[in-house]
C-alpha cells in the first residue's frame, strides 16, 4: 500500500483495521456458510438413510439381514456423532438397537441356552451382550423422548408419576415412534434379564410407555404394541392372562395373522403359560407353513420362522411344562 504525501500513522492503523475487519468478518460468513452447508448435507443424508431403511424389512436371507444391521447400526452411531441434535439419527438408533438385539443377538442367546443351558458360559455372555443392546437404545429413546417433554428421571418413581409425564406425549405422528420403540426395548430388557430384581421392580415403566404408544395409534407396525402389552400381561402364571388374550387378539385383528411375530408370540407366551400344548403346537405350525404373505415385512416374519422352528424342540416344550 502507498502512503500518500501528509496521510498519518494513526489513519493508516485505522485503514488497515478497518480492511482486516472486512477480511475476518467475509471469512466467519464464508466458514459459517460452509459450516452450513456441512450440516444440511448431513442432515440430508440422514434423512434419506431413515427413509430408505424400511427396505431391510423387505429381506429374507436371514443372515444377510443380520450383516447389514449390525453395519447399519454402525453408520447411525456416526451420523448421530455427527449430528447430535439430529432426531432421525436418534431415532434410527433407538430404532435399529432393539430391533437388532431381538433378531439377531437373543437369537444367539436362544441357541446357548438350548446348547449349553442358562448356567453356561457362553449363555451369559449372549445375555449380557443382549440387555447392553437394549440399554442402548433404552438410552438413546429417552434422551428423545425428554428433548419433547424434559422429566423423565423424576417421572419414573411410581406408575403415577411416569403415567402423569406420559400425557404430554398426545402428538401420534411425532410421538408414537418413539415411545413404541422405547417401550419395546425397555420390556425386551426385562425379559431377558428376569433375575434382576431391580430391572423387573421398573417393568412398569416400559409398560406405562408402551400402553400409550398404543393409545395414539394401535395400528403402528401392524399393531405389535397390543402383542408387546400381549407378552407382558402372560409374563408369568399369576399375571393377567385374560388381558393377554386381548391384546393378543386385538393384534391378530389389525394384521390378520400375517405379522408372524404375533402368532409367534401368542404361542410362546400366551399358550405356553395356559399350559395349552394343542395350541401352542398348532399356532407355530401356522407360523413355519406360511408363505411369503407380507413382502413389506419379510424380515420379520423370517425371524418368526426361525423362531417357531426353536421352541417346536425339546427344550423349548420342556420349558413350557409339556
Amino acid at each position: 500500500m502507498l502512503v500518500r504525501s501528509g496521510t498519518t500513522l494513526s489513519t493508516l492503523a485505522s485503514t488497515l483495521a478497518s480492511t482486516l475487519a472486512t477480511a475476518t468478518t467475509a471469512l466467519l460468513l464464508a466458514l459459517g456458510s460452509a459450516g452450513c452447508i456441512k450440516q444440511a448435507l448431513v442432515d440430508g443424508q440422514i434423512e434419506a438413510t431413515r427413509k430408505g431403511a424400511a427396505a431391510i424389512d423387505t429381506l429374507g436371507d436371514y443372515e444377510v439381514a443380520e450383516s447389514i444391521a449390525f453395519n447399519g447400526l454402525g453408520q447411525f452411531e456416526g451420523m448421530h456423532y455427527l449430528a447430535p441434535d439430529n432426531e432421525d439419527a436418534l431415532f434410527m438408533l433407538v430404532k435399529n438397537w432393539g430391533a437388532a438385539t431381538y433378531g439377531f443377538i437373543e437369537d444367539r442367546m436362544e441357541q446357548a441356552e438350548d446348547a449349553k443351558g442358562m448356567e453356561s458360559e457362553l449363555y451369559l455372555y449372549q445375555q449380557a451382550r443382549a440387555r447392553a443392546g437394549y440399554e442402548r437404545a433404552i438410552h438413546y429413546g429417552i434422551e428423545l423422548l425428554e428433548r419433547r417433554h424434559p422429566g423423565f428421571e423424576a417421572a419414573r418413581k411410581n406408575d403415577d408419576t411416569i403415567r402423569a409425564w406420559l400425557k404430554n406425549f398426545d402428538d401420534k405422528e411425532a410421538d408414537v415412534e418413539p415411545l413404541f420403540w422405547t417401550a419395546y426395548a425397555w420390556l425386551s430388557k426385562t425379559n431377558v434379564a428376569k433375575d434382576d430384581p431391580a430391572l423387573v421392580g421398573e417393568l412398569f415403566i416400559g409398560a406405562a410407555m408402551m400402553e400409550r404408544a398404543v393409545a395414539l395409534d394401535e395400528m403402528y407396525m401392524y399393531g405389535s404394541g397390543h402383542v408387546a402389552l400381549g407378552a407382558y400381561h402372560a409374563r408369568n402364571a399369576m399375571a393377567e392372562l385374560d388381558e393377554a388374550k386381548k391384546h393378543f387378539d386385538r393384534a391378530m385383528e389389525i394384521n390378520g395373522g400375517k405379522h408372524l411375530l404375533t402368532k409367534l408370540n401368542y404361542a410362546i407366551k400366551y399358550h405356553c403359560m395356559k399350559a395349552d400344548k394343542q395350541s401352542y403346537e398348532q399356532v407355530l405350525q401356522e407360523v413355519i407353513a406360511a408363505g411369503d404373505i407380507l413382502p413389506e415385512q419379510r424380515l420379520q416374519n423370517t425371524i418368526a420362522k426361525r423362531r417357531a422352528k426353536r421352541f417346536l424342540g425339546e427344550e423349548r416344550l420342556e420349558a413350557c411344562g409339556f
